[in-house]
């Protein structure tokens, strides 16, 4: 087939896509992510600029398949169903990765002990950084379940809270966040002077940061 055959016969296929997609009452963005079923397997549609069907097994689990909206939808469910046992074996799979993380991640302390742990901490570096608390006072500390944040400062409350995971981390790196969030207090930004002043109470706060990253 010429090159020029293969365009038109692609734009028909589109056009008549689109016509039944008109009469079936929808359109082309309504339709352009869908929740189906195919040989037992649940995965979500997602129509896209691809040249291939696309599948593929996300680390949660869950089945996703991306297809043209040329490619009629019969199509990508045959695509799936014929697929079946491989993306069964992938989900296995990816339920022993699961369980494994699961497995080897630290069993975090009860709140009460958390915040306990860093009230203690804090009150060991608060002489240093007096001047510079709301009032001259020793900040309240709070302990919170957070996942994208080790932890951080409330100039409006004189609050300093941080993460329960932070417990289970190397004692190092428990007071390099202990440190960055009381010189918030001075400078709540990133500036250089904010980390000319963590690096006065802390030199080696760079190695002591990376410690964080290491899980």
């Amino acid at each position: 087939m010429s090159a020029f055959l293969l365009a038109l016969w692609h734009k028909c296929v589109y056009n008549i896509a689109y016509i039944l997609y008109k009469k079936g009452g929808g359109s082309l963005a309504a339709q352009k992510v869908q929740q189906r079923t195919a040989g037992g397997i649940a995965y979500t549609l997602t129509r896209r600029r691809v040249r291939n069907i696309n599948l593929r097994v996300r680390a949660d689990g869950s089945v996703a398949a991306s297809a043209a909206v040329r490619v009629p939808v019969s199509y990508v469910d045959a695509f799936v169903a014929a697929r079946a046992d491989w993306v069964r074996s992938a989900q296995a799979r990816a339920a022993v990765r699961r369980e494994r993380e699961e497995a080897e991640r630290p069993e975090l302390p009860a709140k009460a002990d958390a915040l306990a742990h860093m009230q203690a901490l804090c009150r060991v570096y608060y002489p240093q950084f007096a001047a510079s608390c709301p009032g001259g006072h020793m900040p309240k500390i709070a302990v919170r379940d957070m996942t994208t944040r080790w932890g951080s400062c409330s100039l409006r409350t004189g609050t300093l809270a941080f993460a329960r995971r932070l417990c289970v981390m190397p004692l190092a790196a428990q007071e390099y966040v202990v440190v960055h969030e009381f010189c918030h207090f001075a400078h709540p930004d990133h500036s250089p002077a904010f980390w000319a002043a963590v690096a006065r109470v802390m030199p080696d706060y760079k190695q002591r940061e990376k410690l964080l990253k290491m899980r």
